[in-house]
């Protein structure tokens, strides 16, 4: 039998759970303005202070959005924002974890090639003409600019998937990868094997050959890893 003291639980959580089962239960649609700060004080008999660190708590998880002068007003989840949620905390991980970044690149992998299969399955011809335009833009860059137009590639084919879940997950993956992803960038050679690989994906996607769009993927991904491995080590 447990025997530890149940903890007190502060004010401010009993309001922010409270209001959290309210939008839940709909009484606050998205784009509805919740009660004034003196209002929710009078129904839940606290203090200004819980009332505040409630609201900003619904704030911080992108539930409700706080304006100067207005009273707090429910938003309309994203994947975007829910994604962001989580990329902090992935950024710590990645600071005190020495293995997670090879966890995170091979969930990368996993998640890119599914990715490129559904593009492949699912693109119509506007998806397929800015995949394109992607690639020509990556080809024409600079050093400079080479990796946030590697991003915008791999971020259109998730779009191409039709869930929108898919590019705020690839691009935060890529952007918690920066680092990994800049030693690649400026690796002699580099760029030139990065746009092959981004052209074999390219028109595998184009044929609408789901396998062969996941094995490219999934092969330049690999290969972008040794190569990585392969700098570091040397």
């Amino acid at each position: 039998m447990t025997t530890e003291p149940i903890p007190r639980r502060k004010l401010h959580q009993e309001v922010l759970d409270r209001l959290i089962a309210r939008i839940r239960a709909g009484e606050f649609p998205p784009g509805a303005q919740l009660p004034s700060e003196r209002e929710l004080m009078d129904a839940y008999g606290v203090g200004r202070p819980s009332i505040r660190e409630a609201l900003q708590q619904l704030e911080r998880s992108g539930i409700i959005g706080i304006s100067h002068g207005e009273r707090a007003r429910v938003l309309l989840p994203t994947a975007e924002g829910v994604v962001a949620q989580l990329t902090e905390p992935a950024r710590f991980l990645l600071s005190v974890d020495p293995d997670a970044l090879e966890h995170l690149k091979e969930a990368r992998i996993l998640l890119e090639a599914g990715v490129a299969r559904l593009a492949a399955q699912r693109a119509d011809a506007a998806g397929l003409a800015l995949l394109r335009q992607r690639l020509d833009e990556h080809r024409a860059a600079g050093l400079d600019d080479f990796l946030s137009r590697d991003i915008a590639f791999h971020r259109q084919i998730a779009v191409m998937s039709g869930n929108p879940v898919f590019p705020a997950a690839v691009e935060a993956m890529l952007t918690l990868l920066g680092a990994s992803h800049v030693t690649l960038v400026r690796a002699p050679g580099a760029e030139r094997l990065t746009l092959e690989e981004h052209a074999r994906i390219c028109e595998a996607i184009a044929d609408h050959d789901p396998d062969a769009a996941g094995r490219a993927m999934s092969d330049h991904l690999a290969r972008a890893d040794a190569r990585y491995h392969g700098i570091m080590e040397g």
